[in-house]
């Protein structure tokens, strides 16, 4: 078996007035449905589901879909699905001028030292750490968002060097260094 034998299949259908890519996924037990920043809509199904059943679920969920892609509209998430290589560029140089001072400012408040610093755009993730070797990577579209949600992701990924997951002690770690952690996540989520 290749690689791509288990890419999960992809193909568009239309319902009604929206254009739905259905995901067919092997291991997946239930439907999912996202929309995309730039307003596509995303049906994951399990493995031979029916388009026809996929388009009833479409259909159950149209007034989340529309307030979704609402949502988006002129978000910095629908700026950043249309960012060409130059404006990517320019959120890097932005971001990699203020990350290093402010992992300087919070390593000792949290008691770690990160190791090497890596930036780039994602998808669906603000940032990343290994806690195994420091690492952090940082997502350049922060460049888009107020100055306190980039603070918030750096304590973030050093706090997963003190605590991986986002448990308890996770939490705790937040709570003491950075007291308004959730209101600052919920700005990223806006």
């Amino acid at each position: 078996m290749t690689w791509y034998q288990n890419m999960p299949a992809k193909r568009l259908i239309f319902v009604d007035d929206f254009e739905v890519w259905v995901i067919e996924k092997k291991h997946l037990k239930n439907v999912n449905i996202r929309v995309q920043p730039d307003g596509r809509v995303e049906v994951s199904v399990p493995y031979a589901y029916p388009d026809d059943l996929a388009a009833d679920f479409v259909r159950q969920k149209r007034d989340w879909i529309l307030k979704a892609q609402r949502r988006y509209e002129g978000s910095p998430m629908a700026l950043a699905a249309a960012a060409d290589t130059a404006q990517v560029r320019e959120w890097r140089q932005v971001v990699e001028a203020f990350v290093p001072a402010l992992v300087e400012r919070w390593e000792p408040v949290l008691g770690v030292k990160a190791g090497p610093l890596a930036y780039r755009k994602m998808k669906s993730r603000w940032g990343s750490c290994q806690p195994s070797t420091g690492r952090i990577c940082i997502n350049v579209v922060l460049a888009l968002y107020p100055p306190e949600c980039l603070e918030y992701v750096v304590v973030h990924e050093l706090a997963h060097l003190v605590a991986p997951g986002h448990g308890p002690e996770f939490q705790e770690v937040m709570d003491r260094a950075l007291p308004d952690w959730r209101a600052r996540r919920a700005k990223l989520r806006e």
